[in-house]
């Protein structure tokens, strides 16, 4: 069996960084699967998920982290094309990745004690973002 339901965010973008994880895991509650994988899923260029211990010091680390890996104060071609200041943000959502594939057993996601799924932004402004779950299994 598949479900698949959406989550709806509004984000400050700006390398925000958000915590989905009790969304994905009421989506794997509620679809009636007891065990499988959860595929989660961003529909947007400039937005990637992983897992992190979600906490203030950490979040700020891997901020950090992406302007020493791809700093916003460069020449990037796309902006030279679109003219939207906002090349940085698509190699780093790039780099991240648009999927994660979790997966749970007896309806609970099987993530370690301190690992949380987040939805990074890296977009230059707010923005309305979609993330897709899918739900598989048994």
């Amino acid at each position: 069996m598949i479900v698949t339901n959406e989550i709806n965010l509004r984000t400050q973008g700006d390398g925000d960084i958000i915590d989905i994880t009790s969304k994905v895991q009421k989506h794997v509650a509620d679809s009636g699967i007891n065990n499988g994988i959860a595929t989660v899923f961003v529909a947007h260029s400039t937005v990637g998920i992983t897992t992190i211990e979600f906490e203030p010091g950490l979040v700020a680390d891997l901020q950090k982290l992406w302007e020493r890996l791809v700093p916003k104060n460069i020449p990037y071609d796309h902006d030279a094309r679109w003219g939207d200041g906002n090349g940085y943000a698509h190699v780093r959502a790039s780099l991240l990745g648009a999927s994660l594939v979790i997966p749970f057993t007896d309806r609970k996601l099987a993530l370690g004690t301190w690992q949380q799924i987040i939805m990074v932004d890296f977009d230059n402004r707010p923005r309305n973002r979609t993330v897709i779950v899918q739900v598989m299994g048994e």
